[in-house]
């Protein structure tokens, strides 16, 4: 392991796994199968969904092989994929360069749908699952892991199925001179994580270092550009690791439903967040002009979202979350459409829909669908409306189920990045 993985493993290790007695192992699993009950969350695979997953995964390399004239072929492009120390599956990957007028930006997805598509066992069971759900220390998948693990998985030297979306991105404001969706073959040249990567920006002499810097500084401008324009920005110390990600796949979701609803003129899955009224925001903007320490720019008062922006660049840290959470008091659910009317009001999109996570959420799978097919399912209203639900279930159950560990003595942060371990009390 080198050191910047020794460090990363360190630190989502902390003190190694919180250990609890068997008994309090118990009220967990109780406690996990009330809200599953309550909430409607499936737990357990059906044995013919299993079995289906189990052959789909059997003579991988021959099959990719037989995909490989039927696609664009990218395997000698330099590409790499960034994720968690502790992640179990590779769904996305990145490529980059600069040319002389123009950024080119490709973003490849795992190709989930090339093995469940709508008459399949795997699609059904998405579909009633909506999403995988993520609790502390434990985790029900959308999709069989077994699937999530290896076809679909971007690892390195491994040739893989993708859907590749290359955007070729105007040097002086990055807007999209073209976009092009397509399905392709990939080999990752590594996996990162986070750290690694971070490392890889600054070290000189590390494979990839130019290929990540590259990458930074298209996502810094990317990132600058987007608070600019008026999208909210409620995070804004991240680590340039994880901008690197988050910008590069906002641009992707972007630039597909882009393509979908200007290029193509069909239905999808766009993602739909309506604004606060006036009185709502005015009622937020005040309660953080209120907190001790923090003030907001006279200036941005006009734009409520360029206000909270400019608070949280300047605020003490301790009054972060609170700056957070007033915010997200006054902000609506956002919602499954299947027209994009209305927009996404925090990140200011006229239109934006998911696609580059189609391994955990229902929306992005069938969106993979639409694009290749071009072909919207009858249910289309029903299904966002089935993704929109399961979103708010799987939100209570994290909730309740977080609340619960705190209830028992367990910090759930302290949990869910270390991981738990049963010890028999002497």
């Amino acid at each position: 392991m080198t050191s910047d993985a020794q460090a990363e493993a360190g630190t989502a290790e902390g003190q190694g796994p919180v250990e609890i007695s068997p008994e309090l192992a118990q009220r967990l699993d109780e406690k996990r199968e009330q809200l599953f009950e309550k909430f409607e969350i499936r737990d357990e695979f059906p044995q013919a969904v299993m079995t289906e997953a189990e052959k789909r995964t059997e003579n991988i390399q021959q099959e990719i092989q037989d995909e490989v004239d039927e696609r664009e072929d990218l395997r000698d492009m330099t590409t790499w994929t960034t994720d968690p120390v502790d992640a179990q599956d590779f769904d996305d990957a990145i490529s980059v360069e600069e040319r002389d007028d123009e950024y080119v930006l490709w973003v490849h997805i795992a190709d989930v749908t090339h093995y469940v598509h709508p008459e399949s066992n795997m699609w059904e069971e998405a579909v009633k699952r909506g999403n995988t759900v993520y609790l502390p220390a434990y985790t029900i998948h959308m999709l069989p892991p077994m699937l999530a693990e290896t076809v679909c998985s971007l690892v390195p030297n491994e040739d893989r199925l993708a859907h590749t979306v290359e955007m070729h991105l105007d040097k002086e404001n990055l807007s999209y001179e073209t976009i092009d969706i397509y399905k392709s073959v990939i080999r990752s040249d590594e996996r990162l994580t986070y750290s690694q990567a971070e490392n890889r920006i600054d070290d000189e002499d590390a494979p990839l270092h130019e290929e990540c810097q590259l990458s930074f500084e298209l996502a810094d401008r990317m990132h600058e550009q987007r608070k600019e324009d008026g999208s909210l920005v409620l995070n804004p110390r991240r680590d340039r690791a994880h901008t690197i990600i988050e910008e590069s796949m906002l641009k992707a979701n972007k630039a597909v439903t882009h393509e979908l609803m200007w290029g193509r003129g069909v239905e999808a899955m766009y993602r739909v967040h309506p604004q606060p009224t006036p009185d709502e925001w005015g009622e937020a903007l005040q309660e953080i002009q209120d907190l001790d320490g923090v003030s907001i720019p006279g200036s941005t008062w006009d734009d409520p979202r360029k206000a909270v922006n400019a608070t949280l660049e300047e605020a003490p840290p301790r009054q972060l979350d609170k700056i957070q959470w007033a915010v997200m008091k006054v902000m609506p659910r956002a919602r499954y459409m299947s027209d994009p009317f209305g927009g996404h009001h925090a990140l200011n999109f006229e239109i934006y829909g998911h696609f580059t996570s189609p391994i955990r959420r229902l929306s992005d799978l069938i969106n993979h669908w639409i694009v290749y097919t071009n072909d919207v399912p009858e249910d289309l209203v029903a299904l966002c409306d089935r993704a929109s639900d399961k979103q708010a279930d799987a939100e209570a159950c994290e909730r309740e189920y977080k609340q619960f560990l705190e209830e028992v003595g367990l910090d759930p942060n302290a949990v869910n990045n270390r991981g738990i371990e049963v010890v028999e009390e002497e």
